[in-house]
């Protein structure tokens, strides 16, 4: 497995967010968001080659039995994630997978111990036309879909995607980071959208560009 870091921080995103969770953070990714924060998991070279057995030893370092899976894309490593993923789950560890919605995530992780973390890129992040919205739908109401807004097109991008599918998943509005946040929760607050969760990203409120954390 391609592995860029593996971390003990809190869950800094969506509705698990303030949780002490392990993070690992898989290399590579097929799409180029513009306002991407994390480039080094993207393209470069740091990232260090390890077996499934290696990754297990690095997260029973930890007293933590929730993990984020995180990118990059994770599920471009697919057949060594299934492996992984479903050692752990048998160990009892609970499992979030971040994932773009242009990628199917496959069975293990539609089971009642992952929960899916799905993005739906905007306008902002050129990645728009990539989307798959019958991914949307396939999403449990244990799941999240998240939107990450920069601008106005943004949000219109984001209300007219939740208008036009069925959408269980809880719904999160998160701001790119470094952008005004409180302009972002008035529209929401004014357009009456109450089953939407604004949240910031709370490991960079608190650690900003710091890796790691």
């Amino acid at each position: 497995m391609r592995v860029s870091e593996i971390f003990y921080s809190v869950q800094g995103e969506g509705i698990q967010i303030g949780l002490p969770t392990i993070f690992l953070r898989l290399f590579g990714c097929d799409l180029r968001c513009m306002w991407c924060d994390t480039m080094y998991a993207v393209e470069g070279t740091d990232f260090k080659n390890v077996d499934v057995e290696q990754v297990k030893k690095e997260i029973y370092k930890y007293q933590c039995k929730r993990i984020c899976i995180t990118g990059g894309e994770p599920l471009l490593q697919e057949k060594e994630l299934v492996i992984l993923t479903t050692q752990l789950i048998e160990l009892d560890y609970s499992i979030v997978l971040e994932t773009s919605g242009h990628r199917d995530p496959p069975d293990i992780f539609w089971k009642d111990n992952s929960l899916i973390s799905m993005d739906c890129k905007c306008p902002s992040s050129n990645m728009e036309h990539k989307m798959d919205f019958k991914l949307f739908e396939k999403l449990r109401s244990t799941d999240q879909l998240k939107f990450v807004i920069q601008d106005d097109r943004d949000y219109q991008y984001a209300k007219k995607v939740l208008d036009k599918n069925k959408i269980h998943a809880n719904i999160i509005f998160q701001p790119v980071y470094h952008s005004d946040m409180k302009w972002l929760f008035e529209k929401v607050l004014n357009d009456n959208l109450e089953n939407i969760r604004t949240l910031p990203q709370l490991h960079k409120i608190v650690w900003g560009e710091a890796r790691g954390v």
